[in-house]
C-alpha cells in the first residue's frame, strides 16, 4: 500500500486564489486591529478555502516489478585466440550462479557468435543489446555486463542517449601485454588500368617493434616478391596491372615469437583491371549495307578509340576524277600499319580484298602482329573465295580456314555448332537455345576448308561460319558472312547482332571472363564456389590449398555446357589456391582484412570510457597465471558509482505498476462540510456577544 494526497479543486484557481486573498486581506485587518473573533474567522476561511481546494487522499496498490539486466557474451573470431572462449564459458557459468541468487532481478542472454561478425567484420555487443532491450522500460534496465576481450567496433557515445540509465561493465577475458604482429593495409587500388601501376600502401605493426622485416607480395597466386620493410613505418609498393579482370594480391609477414595469432600476418585484396581504352582499327575494302553496323556498334562503346579505314575507290577505278578532289590528306597507312601497330588491341577486316591499297609486307606486319599477342577478326565477303582474297596474302599462315573458291546463295538460320554451346562467346546466345533458333536468316556464306581452331556456329550443310582460333600469343577469328547487318535492322525479327559481335571482340582481347579453358573460384559470402570451364567432355579434380596449408581435393559437377561447378564450406579466412595439373587460380575467402582481425590484443581503452560515464566498471578476469577472478555482483541504488575494485553494481530501479486505486476527498465529505458550518457559525456567535 501506499499513501498520498492530491488536490481537486472545485472551481478554478484563479478564483480561489482571489475569494482567499480578499478573506485573507479583511481577516489580517481584524487581527491587527484586535477585533473579537479574529482568529476564528482566519480558521473559518482556512477551511473555506479548503473546502474549495478540495484535498484528496489517495491510496494505491502496488505490484512491484523486476529490474532487467542484459549479459553480452562475446564469441567473435578474435575471442577463439589464447584460451580466452575457454575463459568466457566459465566466467558466464560462475556470473550465472551469483545472479540467480539476486531477488527481483530478470535477467537477458545474448551471444554474438562469429557467424554475426563474418559479413561486417566488426564485433557488434551493442546492437545485441539494444536488440535485448527492444521491448524493456528504460526505468527498469538495471545495467549491462559484457565478456568479451575488448575489441567492440560499435560502441555508443553515451548510452544514455538511447534512453537507457544504467551500468555497462567490462568483463576482459584475455590477459595484459599480448604480443600480435600484424599487417595494416592503409590503402589499396579497388581498380587499376591495365598497363600502369597503383600504389598499395601498408605498414607491419608489433608490440615488440624491431628494425626491419620481411614481406612477401604474392600476385594472383604465381608472381612473388619479397622486400624488407621497417618495423611501424608506412610503406608504399607499386602494383602493376597485368591483365584485365581480378588481380588477387597478398601480402603476408612472417611470424613473431608468442604472437596470439597468424591470421592478421596477411592481408589481402583484389583489383579490377580495365583497360583505359581498347583500340580497334576497322578496314572496311568497300561501302556495304554492313559497314555502317560495324561503326555503329564500335563507336556505341565509349570505351573504344575506332579508327575506320574505307577504300572507296581502289587503284583500278579510273572515272577522270581530279587527284585533287579525291581527297584533302592522304591515309597514313605506313604509320597504321608499320609504326602504329602494336598500340591496337584488335583490327578487323571487313569484306576487304586486295587491291594493292595495302603493300603485303604490311599484311606480313599483322601476321607478326598476331604471333606477338594482337587479334584480327575477318568478316568475310564474296571477294575472301576470289583471287583477291586475304588468304592470297602473308595473312594465310594466321587464318584457321581457307577458302573453296565457292560461295553458297541461300537461306539460312545460322546455328550454334556442339563445339560452339561450350564456348562462353556462342554459349546461351540469345535466341540459339532451342534447336530451331529463333532468330531470322542470312542469305551468303564463303564455303572454306577447316584447318583450325574452333567452329561456334555454322551455315547449311554444316559449313563452318564462325571459327576462333589461337596463334602464338595471339587470336584470330573468322566470321564467313557478311550478312550479320540484317540482324541489326530486324530482318524477320532480327538476332543478337551486338551481342555476337561484342564476345568475339572481347574473346580476342583476351578478356578472362570470355576464356574457353579457365579455372576461378568466388566467395560469395557464404560458400566458395568453384568453377571450370572447358571445351573437352571431361574435366580434372580440383585441389584447393587453404591459407593454413591444408589441402583437400574436389570433383566438380556439370552445370551446363562446358560449365563444371562445386560449391564449398570454406572455414579459413584467407587466399585460397587452387589447381587441376594445368589451370591454376586464386580466391580470397571472407575479408582477411577486417577490424576484427586487424587487431585482436585484450583492451580496455574502448569500453573503458562508456563505462565510467555510465558508473560501470573495467575487469580483467585472469591475472598472470591465467586464473580467473570473477567481481562479485550486487544491487546498487543509482546516482552512486556502480563498481569498485572486486566488485559490480546493477541499478535498483524500484520500478512498479499499480494495481489498484481509491481516492477519498477529505472536505467534500459530511464531516468537511459540517466543519466548515461550525467554524462559521462560531464566528456569528462571538460576534453577536
Amino acid at each position: 500500500m501506499a499513501w498520498s494526497v492530491y488536490i481537486d479543486p472545485l472551481v478554478s484557481m484563479w478564483l480561489i486564489w482571489v475569494l482567499g486573498a480578499a478573506a485573507l486581506a479583511a481577516v489580517a485587518v481584524g487581527l491587527v486591529l484586535r477585533a473579537r473573533g479574529a482568529v476564528v474567522r482566519l480558521l473559518a476561511t482556512a477551511a473555506l478555502v479548503l473546502g474549495l481546494l478540495n484535498p484528496v487522499v489517495q491510496e494505491e496498490e502496488r505490484e512491484k516489478l523486476s529490474d532487467i539486466a542484459v549479459v553480452v557474451t562475446d564469441h567473435s573470431l578474435s575471442q577463439t585466440l589464447s584460451q580466452r572462449i575457454e575463459r568466457t564459458d566459465a566466467a558466464r557459468a560462475e556470473l550465472e550462479k551469483q545472479l540467480k541468487a539476486i531477488e527481483n532481478l530478470e535477467i537477458r542472454w545474448v551471444t554474438t557468435s562469429r557467424s554475426d561478425t563474418a559479413s561486417n567484420g566488426e564485433t557488434r555487443l551493442f546492437s545485441g543489446l539494444f536488440s535485448a532491450l527492444a521491448d524493456v522500460p528504460p526505468d527498469r534496465f538495471a545495467g549491462a555486463i559484457m565478456l568479451t576481450d575488448g575489441q567492440v567496433h560499435d560502441v555508443p557515445d553515451n548510452l544514455a542517449d538511447s534512453g537507457y540509465n544504467g551500468p555497462v561493465h567490462a568483463l576482459l577475458t584475455g590477459q595484459r601485454n599480448e604480443r600480435d604482429r600484424r599487417i595494416v593495409l592503409e590503402r589499396a587500388p579497388r581498380y587499376g588500368i591495365v598497363g600502369e601501376s597503383r600504389a598499395v600502401k601498408f605498414r607491419v605493426d608489433d608490440d615488440k617493434p624491431g628494425s626491419n622485416v620481411d614481406v612477401t607480395i604474392t600476385i594472383d597466386g604465381k608472381s612473388t616478391q619479397v622486400i624488407n620493410v621497417p618495423i611501424g613505418q608506412s610503406v608504399e609498393y607499386e602494383l602493376k596491372i597485368e591483365h584485365g579482370g581480378q588481380t588477387v594480391t597478398e601480402l603476408s609477414v612472417q611470424l613473431a615469437e608468442n604472437e596470439l595469432t597468424p591470421h592478421n600476418n596477411r592481408a589481402v585484396f583484389t583489383t579490377d583491371g580495365v583497360r583505359e581504352r581498347l583500340r580497334v582499327l576497322l578496314v572496311s575494302g568497300e561501302p556495304h549495307p554492313g559497314e555502317r553496323t560495324w561503326r555503329n556498334l564500335l563507336k556505341a562503346d565509349a570505351a573504344v578509340d575506332l579508327v575506320h579505314f574505307t577504300i572507296l575507290r581502289p587503284p583500278e577505278k579510273q572515272d577522270g576524277t581530279p587527284i585533287r578532289e579525291l581527297s584533302l590528306i592522304a591515309f597514313p597507312t605506313r604509320e597504321l600499319f608499320s609504326v602504329k601497330l602494336n598500340e591496337f588491341d584488335l583490327i578487323i577486316f571487313d569484306r576487304y580484298q586486295r587491291r594493292g591499297v595495302l603493300p603485303l609486307i604490311y599484311l606480313s606486319n599483322i601476321a607478326n602482329y598476331v604471333e606477338q599477342g594482337g587479334a584480327v577478326l575477318i568478316a568475310a565477303g564474296p571477294a575472301f573465295a576470289t583471287p583477291l582474297s586475304l588468304y592470297r596474302t602473308p595473312l594465310a599462315d594466321i587464318l584457321p580456314s581457307s577458302p573453296t573458291g565457292q560461295v553458297t546463295i541461300q537461306p539460312y538460320k545460322p546455328r550454334v555448332t556442339e563445339q560452339g554451346t561450350r564456348h562462353p562467346v556462342t554459349r546461351a546466345l540469345p535466341g540459339g537455345e532451342l534447336d530451331e533458333p529463333t532468330w531470322g536468316r542470312w542469305f551468303r556464306l564463303v564455303d572454306v576448308e577447316h584447318k583450325e581452331g574452333d567452329v561456334l556456329m555454322a551455315g547449311p550443310g554444316e559449313k563452318p561460319l564462325v571459327i576462333l582460333n589461337r596463334r602464338g600469343d595471339g587470336r584470330v577469328a573468322q566470321l564467313l558472312s557478311d550478312h550479320t547487318w540484317l540482324w541489326a535492322r530486324g530482318y524477320e525479327g532480327g538476332g543478337p547482332q551486338a551481342e555476337l559481335l561484342r564476345r568475339l571482340a572481347h574473346w580476342l582481347m583476351q578478356e578472362p571472363e570470355l576464356e574457353e579453358e579457365a579455372l576461378s573460384a568466388r566467395f560469395d559470402g557464404e560458400k566458395l564456389i568453384v568453377e571450370r570451364r572447358s571445351m573437352s567432355d571431361t574435366i580434372s579434380p580440383v585441389t584447393i590449398v587453404s591459407p593454413s596449408g591444408k589441402s583437400s581435393e574436389v570433383t566438380l559437377s556439370e552445370t551446363g555446357p562446358g560449365v563444371w561447378q562445386a560449391r564449398l564450406t570454406a572455414d579459413e579466412v584467407g587466399l585460397h589456391r587452387l589447381g587441376d595439373g594445368t589451370l591454376s587460380a586464386v580466391a580470397a575467402v571472407g575479408n582477411a582484412n577486417t577490424r576484427e582481425l586487424q587487431d585482436v590484443r585484450t583492451t580496455d581503452a574502448i569500453l573503458k570510457p562508456i563505462a565510467e560515464i555510465t558508473g560501470g566498471g573495467t575487469f580483467w578476469l585472469a591475472d598472470a597465471a591465467g586464473t580467473i577472478d570473477l567481481p562479485r555482483v550486487r544491487m546498487a541504488s543509482g546516482g552512486r558509482r556502480m563498481a569498485g575494485t572486486s566488485w559490480l553494481g546493477l541499478k535498483s530501479n524500484d520500478a512498479y505498476v499499480v494495481k489498484s486505486l481509491r481516492s477519498v476527498p477529505l472536505f467534500s465529505t459530511l464531516l468537511g462540510l459540517a466543519a466548515v458550518l461550525f467554524l462559521l457559525g462560531f464566528t456569528w456567535f462571538r460576534e453577536g456577544r
